[in-house]
């Protein structure tokens, strides 16, 4: 039995080697891998050994040679691949442990692997012979069942190859990515292209199966983008019933929506309540104990079963304040004492204890429907408040701005027709999802009650009659933010004027769906 041996990622590699030899397995390696059995005193034949040409052009051909791919591709149940074999003296290759050149790291020309794709789509696509190893998780169970029975199962060389050109496929997609930046070879790409290039190529590895999917009768699992760390994948779970699909996707959403709200508003404390991906509730706070009773008052009954984003660390006081809420399926935070741990688990053993890192930005987004996808760059508040525009007689005191972007914000984050109601540093009403604009304005005013005296309101898109307008003034809402640009606009702004309030344009929509 051979070995040939031919990796970047040198993590376990004596090892195996040494497994590989104590079952009388000829290695075979090439490069730096040969120089580290070398060092470590492995016995092995090296690949110009075995080609009989030394490696040439810097490196980039070692291993393109007959003698190694004529090994690798044999298909030993032909009789004419047989002969072929033994008239140009080629032995055939068992084994073939190649990882590649970590392009995503730092990429580059130099960094895009010839020989080792070539050697990991060879050794797949004659997987009913050769065994192919690309990751070093897989080393260990594959010496064991050397070891139980001295040959590769069909089950598991079958699994080692779909992982190999799913190894593969992951490489080659980052290395069209880089081209699509336009690499370190090409030119400029026209604006916009970086996000919607001619075609698009998302490797994604599993990362996780979910309890279930957004319901129990369906499969769910997270993915990550290969060769990539999502912030997900450095989150610790403390407690709780493992995470489903809609805990993952609404935790998602609270964790950023707090960490965009604590970025607008240094040195404050910031805590949001999410259900169903939008916020009920969300507010700042001179501490996180006081954003929280805020957030949590603002709609408390939809907090039940709902998403509980902090940000910062949960000592053993806030978990108690916490835990003498309404019921959550999650908290999530920068971290937890071990003493809030055991004060939150005391409440609720089934309640998701996360502790999380920074999120990463969005990047593009992608969804997927049937053999169709829609694609667009992230969502971001590109307007600063110091640019919106105010049309009206009023004009605004620096806390009506402040609960503005509030508003704002937590608007820009809801589900469209979107209205949300700021009083006071605290997001006291949200109208989400509605088909139409006067509606959502009236849930929200509805949530807020009493608080929308004096306050703010921001709308996701412009108004296209003043009668959504004339929801929010009635209630008591002092100030509205909207994007503008109605063939009304100027009906819209009359409305504002005869109501003494003030409106300011941001020329920036935010729908989500």
């Amino acid at each position: 039995m051979r070995a040939l041996l031919s990796v970047w990622d040198k993590t376990g590699l004596l090892d195996l080697a040494r497994g590989l030899e104590a079952l009388d397995v000829e290695l075979v390696a090439s490069g730096g891998t040969a120089q580290a059995l070398s060092d470590a005193g492995i016995a092995h034949l090296d690949v110009a050994d075995v080609t009989g040409s030394p490696e040439m052009l810097g490196g980039r051909v070692k291993t393109l040679h007959p003698k190694v791919h004529g090994g690798i591709l044999a298909d030993r149940s032909r009789v004419e691949h047989q002969d072929d074999l033994v008239t140009h003296a080629i032995t055939p290759i068992d084994l073939v442990v190649c990882n590649l050149y970590p392009f995503s790291s730092d990429p580059s020309v130099e960094l895009i692997d010839i020989g080792g794709p070539t050697m990991v789509r060879a050794g797949a696509k004659n997987h009913q012979h050769v065994g192919v190893l690309t990751n070093p998780t897989q080393y260990e169970p594959v010496l064991e069942e050397l070891r139980a029975s001295g040959v590769l199962s069909d089950a598991t060389r079958h699994e080692l190859a779909r992982a190999a050109f799913a190894h593969c496929a992951a490489y080659d997609a980052a290395i069209v990515r880089w081209f699509d930046g336009g690499g370190a070879i090409g030119p400029t790409p026209t604006p916009g292209d970086e996000t919607v290039p001619a075609t698009l190529h998302l490797s994604l590895e599993r990362a996780e199966v979910v309890r279930y999917g957004e319901n129990p009768h369906q499969v769910g699992a997270r993915y990550r983008l290969a060769g990539t760390t999502p912030w997900w994948d450095e989150v610790v779970q403390h407690a709780g019933t493992a995470l489903s699909y809609l805990n993952i996707f609404d935790a998602d959403a609270a964790w950023r929506l707090v960490h965009e709200l604590a970025a607008d508003h240094p040195g404050r404390a910031a805590v949001a309540i999410i259900k169903h991906a939008n916020a009920s509730g969300a507010a700042l706070g001179t501490s996180l104990g006081d954003a929280f009773e805020k957030a949590l008052a603002a709609d408390a009954q939809s907090a039940f079963g709902g998403i509980v984003a902090l940000h910062g660390r949960v000592d053993q006081a806030l978990a108690t304040l916490i835990a003498s809420g309404p019921q959550a399926d999650v908290f999530i935070a920068s971290g937890f004492d071990d003493d809030a741990i055991t004060t939150l688990v005391a409440r609720r053993k089934a309640t998701r204890l996360l502790s999380a890192p920074n999120p990463e930005p969005l990047g593009i987004s992608v969804r997927t429907f049937g053999n169709t996808a829609l694609v667009q760059n992230a969502d971001e508040l590109e307007v600063p408040a110091s640019q919106w525009r105010c049309v009206t007689n009023a004009q605004p005191t620096a806390q009506q701005l402040e609960d503005l972007a509030i508003a704002w914000r937590v608007c820009a984050r809801t589900t469209s027709n979107a209205i949300v109601i700021a009083r006071d540093g605290v997001a006291v009403g949200v109208g989400a999802g509605q088909q139409s604009r006067v509606v959502a304005a009236g849930i929200a005013t509805t949530k807020a009650g009493e608080f929308a005296r004096g306050a703010a309101a921001a709308s996701d898109a412009f108004f296209p009659f003043a009668d959504g307008l004339d929801s929010l003034t009635s209630a008591g809402v002092v100030a509205v933010v909207q994007p503008g640009g109605s063939i009304r606009d100027q009906e819209v702004i009359d409305a504002a004027n005869a109501a003494g309030i003030v409106m300011l344009l941001t020329g920036e929509r935010h729908f989500r769906h």
